[in-house]
């Protein structure tokens, strides 16, 4: 890889890690590995670096690696020109930070005719280097020399005015002007937004009412502000601008100026102040208005994507009720409830609509009617979508004989039993999950060709239900962008969110690990080394031959590699397979250190796995080799211990409070349960059962000063919460968890 050892440098002393795990993380990379591969089994040459900080390596990687194609670019431009000296290649060589390169490059950048170029076509440049060396007293009659009878210059106002515009354009491309100009505007810049006049009272308006007369310092401008004022913006509701002291900021620059002779050179210092000031409002502010315009943007789009993709990634580890025969609800009113049961591996048995609600109010048919489903496909748990009519769905389910008076309750011995809030036995949990996606999902290519002879209806309550069991293996069939889980999203940079979106998804499907002979397609395309083409290959293999027996056979899928194979195994797992080891996070380049242990011990591998006497023998120092350290070593050991752990947490039932139906039926001081239904950096909103989640601000998360609300509260949490407002004509909710239990 070029540019390896710079590029080791820079990175290890941007993001402080030592030089050794950088260097080899970026070899790592250039050799194709993925990111959850290097974390996991590369610990000893990374130094045991973590996903965050091998990602991080990653992206700037790739930041190093665009700057070095500009640089060519630059350097092939300059060339051309035939103005590149050794002195500014070597500056141009050195420079890897993209503003300073773009700053060396200003003066030679090829650009539109400005007025200085006309100038300087007019011969004025010798007119301007006079004028800087401030020696003439009388600079008019100085340009008299340049004027050019019956063509341009045509006199000596227009003869100063392009020399004047020379020494402006010269002083706009300054580096040490602008990067004065740079400083102000990060000591000082204030951003202002006004409303539109004549957008003011439209009922679009309204939205960005706190923004009609704002300002604020931009380097405090928070992400949800600054992207909310540019959504303004872009609608045409709100104009922003960047504002700094100018009359300072020119003086400033009127100090860099050469120093005028003691004699004489009043003249043309005027002259030059004015070129000064032009060049300040009319090139040099406007144009770092926008880079830092640009700059704040970026900043708020990272900022407003790591907020996402946090809680994507809490939304994908979410807890799992694993494979049991479940019930998925499509709640409605008018259209009724779409009601799907599913067997436990997700595949639809049976499909129909009830309607318990107003205006059809058929609630005895309905209520026959889900008994019989629930007896007929033996349904273990009902998922109920958290959509329009989800509360009214629950009550009404809930209220089912089977499920209220305990006619299927378990024994008190049963492991599976299940309480209801009120304390009546019942053996059919009831969940409400989240819906968000679940009708782009319906209306979606992949859902058409999973259920080719079923409408969308069928198609999202399936979705409800298969989250329940698994929410991982279908969130991953939704593009993360409509899972509802982020602010801004269609605002932010949509390639730099694709990346990070799919980074997370990638991350998250490798934590937990895929199961070989039941993954879809769509789950093992985000398995480490496989994607898309490999993903259907495997599917296609286990179609044509059955289950996969060993992790080994995925070398004779088609197109599978030696480079694939050792990227993904590691990730797949095989349920009951011969050896033990397949459905285990050990990867197969280290069945042979298990092996040998199991050897020493006079055992079995299997034996090693469901002994832990056995395992409390091992002293993992006698396995060190060259390639396999205490780390990995020590990994071994706890995946020994439970071999293909789960590490998402058990899934929770959840009630809110029957009190509550509608926002009117809030007052000030109650205390209710909810449900954390997204997170942004200002605070997390709550679900409290009241069709219109509440906001429970960052200054409300807790007693304690938070800076990040990720820290306090994570997506689909049970948590309490106080009412400490309620505005009924804007329907917002202010809600508090300080000092509630």
């Amino acid at each position: 890889m070029e540019n390896i050892k710079i590029f080791t440098r820079l990175i290890s002393t941007e993001l402080h890690l030592q030089e050794h795990a950088v260097e080899n993380t970026l070899k790592l990379l250039d050799e194709g590995c993925t990111i959850p591969f290097i974390s996991r089994y590369r610990k000893e040459r990374t130094g045991g670096l973590d996903e965050v900080q091998i990602t991080a390596i990653s992206n700037r990687l790739s930041q190093l690696q665009e700057i070095a194609k500009r640089k060519e670019t630059i350097v092939k431009t300059i060339t051309e020109q035939q103005q590149m000296t050794p002195e500014l290649e070597k500056r141009i060589k050195d420079c890897w930070e993209s503003t300073t390169l773009e700053d060396i490059y200003l003066p030679y950048k090829p650009k539109r005719r400005t007025r200085a170029q006309v100038a300087r076509e007019q011969g004025l440049e010798p007119l301007a280097q006079l004028l800087l060396l401030q020696r003439e007293s009388d600079p008019k009659r100085a340009a008299q020399r340049f004027v050019v009878a019956g063509g341009s210059p045509a006199d000596v106002h227009a003869a100063l005015q392009g020399a004047q515009d020379i020494i402006a354009e010269q002083v706009s491309e300054d580096e040490r002007s602008r990067n004065q100009v740079r400083a102000a505007f990060r000591r000082e810049a204030f951003i202002e937004s006004k409303v539109v006049k004549s957008k003011k009272d439209s009922d679009e308006a309204q939205k960005f009412s706190d923004y009609f007369e704002w300002a604020e310092p931009l380097k405090r401008c928070s992400s949800h502000r600054l992207l909310a004022m540019r959504r303004g913006e872009s609608e045409g509701i709100l104009r922003l601008s960047l504002t700094i002291d100018d009359d300072e900021a020119v003086k400033r620059l009127k100090r860099n100026l050469p120093p005028a002779p003691s004699q004489g050179g009043g003249a043309c210092r005027r002259l030059l102040e004015e070129a000064v000031e032009d060049g300040y409002k009319r090139l040099l502010l406007p144009s770092i208005e926008t880079e830092f315009m640009n700059l704040s943007k970026q900043r708020a789009d990272e900022e407003a994507i790591r907020v996402f993709a946090e809680n994507l990634r809490q939304l994908l580890l979410s807890a799992p009720l694993g494979q049991k025969r479940v019930m998925g609800i499509d709640p409605g009113f008018r259209t009724g409830c779409k009601v799907v049961c599913l067997d436990a591996q997700g595949n639809l048995l049976h499909h129909e609509a009830i309607f318990p609600h107003p205006p059809v109010n058929h609630r005895m048919q309905a209520t026959i009617h889900l008994q019989d489903m629930l007896e007929k496909y033996q349904i273990e748990a009902i998922a109920i979508g958290n959509g329009t009519a989800s509360r009214e769905t629950k009550e009404f389910v809930t209220s089912l004989p089977a499920l209220s008076q305990g006619e299927r309750a378990a024994a008190p011995d049963d492991p599976h039993r299940h309480f209801s809030p009120s304390g009546r036995s019942a053996q059919v949990p009831v969940y409400v999950v989240s819906e968000d996606g679940a009708s782009v999902y319906s209306a979606s290519k992949v859902a058409r060709d999973e259920f080719p002879d079923e409408d969308v209806t069928v198609r999202g309550a399936v979705s409800i239900g298969r989250r329940l069991m698994d929410p991982l293996a279908e969130l991953v069939k939704i593009d993360p962008k409509s899972i509802g889980v982020g602010q801004y999203q269609h605002d932010v940079d949509q390639t730099l969110l694709k990346h990070s979106l799919d980074q997370t998804v990638e991350s998250c499907v490798n934590l937990v690990g895929v199961n070989l002979n039941t993954a879809s397609k769509h789950l093992l395309t985000y398995v480490s080394g496989l994607g898309a083409v490999l993903a259907q290959n495997i599917v296609d293999y286990r179609k044509e031959n059955g289950a996969f027996t060993s992790r080994a056979q995925l070398k004779k899928v088609p197109r599978l590699g030696p480079a694939a194979f050792q990227q993904c195994a590691g990730f797949l797992r095989i349920a009951d397979a011969k050896n033990p080891l397949d459905n285990s996070a050990v990867h197969p380049e280290s069945y042979h250190v298990v092996e040998q242990m199991a050897k020493d011990l006079h055992c079995t591998v299997a034996d090693l796995i469901s002994q832990a006497d056995k395992r409390s023998q091992i002293d993992i120092r006698k396995y060190v080799t060259d390639t396999i350290g205490i780390p990995t070593l020590t990994d071994i050991m706890k995946e020994l211990e439970k071999p293909g752990r789960d590490p998402r947490e058990q899934i929770e039932e959840f009630e809110f409070d029957s009190s509550v139906q509608t926002v009117e039926d809030l007052r000030e001081g109650m205390e209710l349960p909810g449900i954390v239904t997204n997170i942004t950096n200002f605070g997390a909103f709550v679900d409290i059962g009241v069709h219109q989640d509440g906001l429970v601000h960052v200054s409300q998360l807790a007693d304690r000063y938070v800076s990040d609300p990720t820290q306090v509260v994570r997506l689909h949490q049970h948590v309490r919460v106080r009412v400490i407002g309620v505005d009924l004509r804007r329907q917002r909710i202010s809600l508090s968890m300080k000092g509630v239990k």
